[in-house]
């Protein structure tokens, strides 16, 4: 057995590295123990190997839950979560053994998705509208396990603002090096102190890939060397732009914070709305606000010469400025507690896709109704649009049928909501004049038209193929012609 999995925690006080972590779990877990809690989901985020889904499976086993899980090798499309996920999170459960319990009694299930950061593509298409919903309306605890909590985020704001986000970070090499001990003491194998140190050392944070570089160093062997260990390679790992942001507010180092712009995969323009959304709440003192904006500014030109020159090695300079530069302008320390946010500018273009694409939608159908462009319509026409709909309810009616408006779009136009009665009832004038139109368009009385079909004639009998016997003709004689006499001498025309 994969040693990973023979040596898992089967409780979460064997989870090492993330006590912290692993006691605001437990607490959100005990919260559901009176009933449905403010908060349903939780968030577990950090990179990988540092103990997520084994906390997870632990918590379970500790509360009595049972686990439905969806991870990324499942089929996890917005249909796919709603009928596992979003259904079993609003019913009572069944226990592993199949006897019923109810959550009044504290029999829960714990739904699990993992890696739920990683929604791409047809394959998870519609998921997080389904998420979204799960995360408001779940009757049973859910846990949201994610490596890059920004990527996940970006695409909800209610996982920023409706979840409980716990942080597992990387246990230190000294950590993994006792853990590592333990389980060589059980497999019998003796490690050299040198040898630990590496094998903790080039894990980088990873408990798993520590456990299996020790895996594959013993696998046949009683003792473990340094020079066994020295083949081991260091395990390459990226930052992600939370780390970026704790790097330059509240790490002090700046050469530090250089390095990690260097190893987050993001480009320097969203870097930079990242540290202007941040800095007022980590810049307390007015003389770090003004030297950090200072650098950001002079970050800020750089990029817009690269946007107008094309020359990207200014890239270089704009990262140092709002990295390093930032970083060395902060000589105060940041007030404890504070929360990395996300770019409320983000933010708001995310929540306004909706009207974008109403808008341009509208835009398009005037384009083509007046024959001119979208930008005229939507600068010169759509105002004046606006007003006259707004005071004429002919006119409403007629634009509505004629541009076949729906809902969403009218109700833009008139600045009310999608399921007011003032567009509703315009909606359904619509629908009646249509049909009303329908109606009229179809004669009462459709003309008959007669085809006659041609009645078959009865078949003749077959006739025998046997000759027929020959039969006697009798021929009548016919009666002599009476002979005429001429008088001598006398002769006719016709003699002539």
């Amino acid at each position: 057995m994969d040693w990973t999995e023979k040596y898992r925690p089967q409780t979460l006080d064997g989870v090492v590295g993330n006590p912290t972590a692993v006691n605001s779990l437990r607490a959100w877990a005990r919260s559901w123990e009176k009933g449905i809690p403010e908060v349903r989901v939780a968030v577990l985020r950090g990179p990988p190997g540092v103990g997520k889904t084994t906390s997870v499976e632990a918590l379970a086993r500790e509360m009595g839950w049972s686990i439905i899980e969806m991870n990324a090798s499942d089929q996890r499309t917005g249909k796919a979560i709603e009928d596992v996920a979003l259904r079993g999170s609003r019913f009572e459960t069944f226990r592993d053994d199949g006897s019923f319990t109810r959550s009044s009694e504290g029999g829960r299930k714990l739904i699990v998705l993992d890696e739920a950061d990683n929604f791409y593509g047809n394959s998870d298409k519609g998921a997080m509208p389904v998420v979204n919903s799960l995360i408001k309306e779940t009757r049973q605890p859910v846990v949201l396990i994610v490596n890059d909590f920004y990527e996940l985020s970006r695409k909800s704001s209610a996982v920023n603002d409706s979840t409980l986000q716990i942080t597992f970070k990387k246990p230190q090499a000294g950590t993994i090096a006792k853990a590592l001990y333990r389980i060589a003491e059980a497999e019998g194998v003796e490690v050299e102190p040198a040898a630990m140190e590496i094998i903790a050392e080039n894990a980088n944070g990873d408990m798993r890939a520590a456990v299996r570089n020790l895996e594959s160093l013993a696998l046949g062997q009683d003792v473990v060397t340094e020079e066994m260990a020295d083949g081991l390679s260091p395990r390459d790992t990226r930052s992600d732009i939370y780390d970026l942001m704790k790097a330059v507010f509240l790490g002090g180092d700046p050469a530090e914070a250089r390095r990690r712009a260097m190893e987050v995969d993001e480009d320097p323009g969203m870097v930079l709305m990242w540290i202007d959304e941040n800095m007022p709440t980590e810049c307390t003192d007015t003389g770090d606000l003004i030297r950090g904006y200072e650098k950001l500014s002079r970050a800020d030109i750089f990029m817009s010469r690269v946007y107008r020159r094309q020359y990207y090695r200014f890239w270089s300079y704009a990262k140092d400025l709002m990295t390093f530069g930032v970083c060395a302008s902060k000589r105060t320390r940041s007030r404890p507690g504070t929360r990395i946010n996300f770019p409320s500018y983000l933010g708001r273009m995310s929540r306004s896709k909706k009207v974008r694409m109403l808008r341009g939608s509208i835009s398009l159908k005037l384009a083509e109704h007046l024959h001119t462009t979208t930008r005229r319509v939507q600068n010169d026409v759509v105002p004046y649009v606006r007003t006259m709909i707004s005071n004429d309810a002919d006119l409403r009616l007629a634009l509505t049928d004629e541009l076949d408006l729906d809902a969403d779009e009218l109700g833009l136009l008139m600045a009310k909501k999608t399921d007011s009665k003032a567009v509703t009832s315009v909606i359904k004038e619509v629908e009646a004049l249509r049909l009303k139109r329908i109606a009229t368009a179809v004669p009462k009385e459709q003309p008959t038209v007669s085809i006659d079909i041609p009645v078959p004639r009865p078949r003749a009998p077959a006739k025998d193929p046997s000759p027929e016997p020959a039969k006697a003709t009798v021929q009548k004689a016919e009666p002599p012609k009476p002979k005429t006499t001429k008088a001598n001498g006398q002769r006719s025309l016709f003699d002539f």
